[in-house]
């Protein structure tokens, strides 16, 4: 098992959130999602490292942007 964590930006709203949660929840082999919207984080739980380029596509899907680390 895997977590990663990321940092998201423009997220306002519970809304925000579950829209973030959507995304990256279909991305193959995530088998968990966390988001914070008080400090913006989002923790990834998967099977194995899954390409981060896969998971700042989901969040740009929701009408997000992951900052750079």
């Amino acid at each position: 098992m895997s977590i990663t964590t990321y940092t998201v930006t423009g997220m306002t709203c519970g809304h925000c959130v579950s829209s973030v949660k959507e995304e990256v929840g279909e991305v193959p082999g995530v088998t968990g999602v966390e988001v914070d919207l008080a400090t913006g984080l989002l923790t990834v739980d998967s099977e194995s490292l899954v390409d981060a380029e896969k998971i700042v596509a989901a969040v740009e899907e929701a009408g997000y942007k992951v900052a750079a680390p």
